[in-house]
């Protein structure tokens, strides 16, 4: 992984409405992110994560802060100057694929080409081998409603590279995957950094990405923080017995000088009822998290 930062953003806010039905969707976010490093943002639906990945990505304009993007301050440009900083130095994978029905796969993927300098033209070398890395040269013919579900999402991973970005933004690219699909695509975007050394930055709910991120930021309430990943961050509820992110857990108490997380209210309740019944055994510590 590159030490070179490649995406930058500085007290980023963005405010919906005003006066009193006025919502901070994202409240006060600064991050770095360098060349071959995949970065997630977790956090609960509803928390800005999309609304943070459109900044970034030029599509949404802050409220206040600053987006640099590989040298280049882009919270002031204008909208024609952005549509050619994206075109050039950003790709997006979509959850929902956003493919267009009418155009088969090879035209779909060279879309964006278009807005580059050398045009269509001058990306069909790199359409052959996206075609190839990506298992889809038997199907650059076919038309959107003949693949499938993972097909379409390794088209629009296809078409976010066509030109070469440097930073690739997708917002819950597996959410409309099977399992094994999911996998798949996780694993493609994972060597997209890897392997051409581009920034990549997910918005995911999936936890299985969290073992192949370098690192997890988590986004709650607007705001944004570093999430540990050390296996003790998983606890048990001593009442329900599900397993809880001690990290981001805040339904807790503490008894005899120990402390106890809680997925719900109803779990606290019930083990303030009865604290010795439940606080027989260890919560806090290392936890088995394989199969």
């Amino acid at each position: 992984m590159s030490d070179t930062t490649i995406l930058q953003a500085s007290n980023l806010s963005k405010s919906f409405g005003s006066g009193a039905s006025m919502v901070r969707a994202v409240n006060d976010v600064s991050l770095d992110i360098g060349q071959g490093e995949m970065v997630l943002i977790m956090g609960p639906s509803g928390s800005g994560k999309t609304t943070l990945l459109s900044m970034l990505g030029a599509l949404l304009s802050p409220s206040s802060g600053q987006i640099i993007v590989d040298g280049e301050d882009i919270s002031s440009m204008k909208a024609a100057d952005l549509a050619r900083l994206r075109a050039r130095k950003i790709g997006f994978v979509f959850q929902s694929f956003n493919l267009l029905e009418a155009l088969n796969v090879e035209d779909n993927i060279l879309l964006p080409a278009q807005l580059a300098p050398s045009g269509t033209r001058g990306a069909n070398r790199r359409l052959d081998q996206l075609l190839d890395e990506l298992d889809l040269a038997p199907r650059r013919k076919a038309l959107p409603r003949t693949l499938s579900g993972g097909e379409k999402q390794r088209v629009a991973i296809a078409r976010a590279l066509i030109n070469r970005p440097q930073i690739i933004l997708a917002d819950e690219p597996t959410g409309n995957l099977d399992s094994h699909m999911g996998q798949e695509v996780m694993m493609i975007l994972h060597d997209v950094a890897r392997d051409q050394n581009c920034a990549v930055l997910m918005v995911t709910h999936d936890p299985r990405v969290e073992e192949i991120a370098d690192r997890i930021l988590w986004l709650e309430d607007g705001r944004l923080r570093n999430r540990k990943r050390e296996p003790h961050n998983w606890v048990i509820d001593p009442v329900c017995g599900m397993r809880v992110d001690e990290w981001t857990a805040t339904i807790t108490t503490e008894y005899q000088q120990r402390k106890y997380v809680f997925c719900s209210t109803r779990c606290l309740q019930r083990f303030e009822a009865q604290p010795d019944k439940y606080a027989a055994e260890p919560t806090i510590g290392n936890l088995d998290t394989g199969p």
